[in-house]
């Protein structure tokens, strides 16, 4: 019989190693092996057992005559990935500088590779409550880890982690035999942390929805996206709405145009638990068809939804970043809402962006992309300027009214007449009005905690956190300072370490803020939505219900209250300190303050009332400040392009981002000239701006000093060949040990 070869990407393979690596399909499983299953093969010097994914066939090799090792055995029946997924792994690995093998995993539920060795798949949880472990480090530095050789019960745990990034301890326990005791040591490392959940449990179909009627401009948006989608072939646009004005009713109508047609859709959010009413709305229009994939399920409850959708019972799919990747049959749309947020980027390998694959997926499969908000992207604005992508725009709300009318208030001018609360005068007055009015208030500080940091007037010192370069944030709720990057706390008894003097706070957060509010009202009841009161599985979903339901005067959260809420009787809105979002070591600090405050103004008057909104500053004229308070995103965007420009930023180049850590800072840096080096004698010189190495803005991390490298450059095949190269040749040098070296594209 004619021996059969397959081409395989391994797990666990480096990337200066990544390549598919040829066996032999042994006779017992000759006619079973097919492109796109799950393998088990013997690896390496010692044949330890290694997982892989089939890539290809053949009946030759030119490695004949050499010792060519055979399969060890199949973890599928069938194959879990189709040629198109394969295809699409092979574009990412270029793209985004990573394994083939985590990009074809990337694609799959983490239930998966614990589902084959079960039998009968990953148990689902039924506690009311349960511990849940997830990393706190990265997935590069968990498996690099350097401070003492982790054990092959510590090893697994992480890689486990890695695929899912979190999971409840109990599935830990099941699917790697290990104990508490492992759990214990890797969290005294500091590289995981582990916490009390309660267990979620998936929303209930809601009761049907009525038919939705369009508006004139909803309806002239939606038959300019139906044409594309008729068109059946690969077409991309951009729905530009004013907050409030409908761009989710216009989302139903072209699903369900696509479901009538045949055919499935996905739409992705930013962050499904920040969005329950779309859950409840989606579920409403589609029911059994819907299916739900995001992080709030536990491992076994993706896998059955998977199922649900590679079978084709499930059609449309609603899901965050990773259901990009959800293997929907005869694909015709992909929406990406809110389009702008930078949660559509994973931050570990692969370092994908949902738009950059959502555009990938819709050429394959000759399907339609839709980018919708109320503040898009420069990027996608100005394709849509251009007449690269089609435009479609939405400029008044659903119910007619008008825009919130905003007031800008200076907090330099509060401090000169006494009031050294985080509540202005103006906005106190609108607030009381509110109260008696009946109506509620929405108030955003995107700083949770109750003091920023606490610093001894004495000496000038301040306590920081001993893993992070950043100070650590005082909480009142447990009386603790806290480092909101790494999780590090400890005790706060009032003094000064160095000198015994007295601490004394600066920097308010939410904690503080609602304290203040007690003070203000005391008979009246406040709602915080921050990561301290959201932290289980649906708390979100919880705390807006109450405030929905039970009329709550006043709700003060973070980011998370400036997106997917819309509760009729919401007439009053406050930003309380608008500089947060502005002073970051960010190019897109402009982009993304413009867009929080846009989208948190338009939580007002989305109801029959009218919308009021309170921005407090201490830079009145900030051009970002002014064009957020007028609303006027065209003007914005206008000059936020221009300077863009000038800088050579995206989208008028593209930008890759070299990092590198290590416990010593010393062997970073001299690492970072090497590649700078690399970098400088290569031939691309014409083709690239490079910038640093610099640190990063918090240059110490979890005990790991980061530095970067920023390349600006042309999208050119010869500039990715570069970063290949480098990062390929970054490990051989022995000089770089104890040195990580990583690619992000587009940051």
């Amino acid at each position: 019989m004619k021996d059969q070869y397959v081409h395989i990407a391994v797990r666990r393979v480096p990337y200066t190693a990544d390549k598919p690596y040829t066996y032999r399909v042994p006779p017992a499983l000759r006619g079973s092996v097919s492109p796109g299953m799950r393998v088990t093969v013997p690896f390496g010097g010692g044949n330890r057992k290694r997982e892989g994914f089939t890539l290809s066939l053949a009946d030759s090799t030119p490695l004949q005559g050499k010792a060519i090792k055979d399969i060890a055995s199949l973890l599928d029946a069938e194959p879990v990935l189709n040629d198109g997924q394969l295809r699409l792994a092979l574009w990412m690995r270029d793209r985004f500088f990573c394994t083939s093998y985590q990009a074809l995993h990337t694609m799959l539920p983490s239930g998966m590779w614990y589902d084959w060795e079960a039998g009968v798949g990953v148990r689902r949880m039924k506690d009311k409550t349960a511990l849940q472990a997830e990393l706190a480090v990265s997935a590069e530095e968990a498996l690099s880890f350097d401070m003492g050789r982790p054990s092959p019960a510590q090893r697994e745990v992480l890689e486990l982690l890695c695929d899912a990034g979190s999971a409840p301890v109990r599935d830990i326990y099941y699917l790697t035999g290990t104990s508490r005791r492992t759990l214990n040591a890797l969290e005294a490392k500091g590289l995981i942390s582990l916490f009390e959940v309660p267990v979620f449990t998936p929303p209930r179909l809601s009761t049907p929805a009525e038919p939705i009627t369009l508006s004139t401009e909803q309806q002239a948006a939606f038959e300019r996206c139906a044409q594309a989608l008729d068109t059946r072939q690969p077409a991309c646009g951009l729905l530009y709405g004013v907050t409030g004005s409908g761009k989710t009713n216009v989302y139903i109508r072209l699903v369900e145009k696509a479901l009538s047609e045949g055919g499935g859709a996905i739409v992705l959010v930013p962050e499904i638990a920040l969005t329950p009413q779309l859950l409840s709305l989606f579920s409403a229009h589609f029911g059994g068809k819907a299916a739900l994939l995001h992080s709030a399920l536990s491992m076994g409850e993706r896998l059955s939804e998977w199922k649900r959708i590679r079978e084709g019972t499930a059609t449309v799919v609603l899901g965050t970043r990773s259901a990009v990747f959800a293997p929907v049959c005869d694909l015709r749309l992909i929406i990406l809402d809110e389009e702008q947020e930078g949660t559509y980027r994973s931050a570990e390998s692969p370092r994908y962006h949902a738009r950059e694959v959502a555009k990938f997926r819709c050429v394959q499969h000759r399907a339609t992309l839709l980018f919708g908000s109320a503040t898009p992207s420069v990027e996608s604005y100005q394709q849509a300027s251009q007449g690269q992508i089609f435009l479609c725009r939405l400029d008044t709300r659903y119910n007619q009214q008008a825009l919130p009318e905003v007031k800008i208030v200076n907090l330099r001018d509060e401090r000169k007449f006494g009031n050294d609360t985080t509540i202005s005068q103006t906005l106190h007055g609108e607030m009381v009005q509110n109260l008696q009015n009946g109506e509620q208030t929405v108030l955003l500080l995107n700083r949770r905690g109750h003091h920023k940091m606490m610093i001894c007037p004495e000496c000038g010192q301040n306590p920081g956190c001993p893993r992070c370069s950043v100070p650590l944030a005082y909480h009142s709720a447990n009386g603790r300072l806290m480092c909101h990057y790494c999780g590090f706390s400890s005790k706060y008894d009032g003094e000064c370490g160095d000198c015994g003097g007295k601490l004394i706070p600066l920097g308010a957060g939410t904690q503080l803020v609602a304290e203040e509010l007690a003070g203000l009202f005391p008979d009246t009841e406040i709602l915080r939505m921050d990561t301290d009161t959201t932290g289980g599985r649906g708390a979100h979903e919880k705390l807006l219900d109450r405030f929905r339901k039970k009329g709550i005067p006043f709700l003060i959260g973070t980011q998370m209250v400036a997106k997917g809420l819309d509760f009729p009787n919401v007439t009053l809105v406050g930003v309380l300190c608008a500089d947060t979002a502005l002073n970051i070591d960010d190019f897109r600090a402009g982009e993304r303050a413009f867009s929080l405050i846009t989208q948190v103004i338009g939580r007002a008057g989305r109801g029959d009332k009218p919308g009021r909104a309170v921005i407090q500053t201490y830079t009145p004229d900030h051009p970002v400040i002014l064009t957020a308070a007028a609303q006027d995103y065209d003007r914005f965007v206008q000059d936020e392009a221009a300077l863009r420009q000038i800088q050579s930023y995206p989208p008028y180049a593209s930008m890759t981002r070299l990092t590198l850590f290590s416990q010593k800072q010393d062997d970073v840096l001299r690492a970072g000239l090497r590649v700078l080096g690399w970098i400088e004698r290569s031939k691309c010189d014409g083709l690239m701006r490079v910038l640093g190495p610099a640190p990063d803005r918090i240059v110490r991390l979890n005990t790991r000093f980061r530095y970067h490298i920023l390349l600006l450059h042309e999208n050119k095949p010869a500039v990715r060949r570069l970063i290949q190269g480098v990062l390929t040749a970054f490990p051989g040098d022995k000089r770089n040990k104890g040195v990580g070296l990583f690619a992000d594209a587009n940051p």
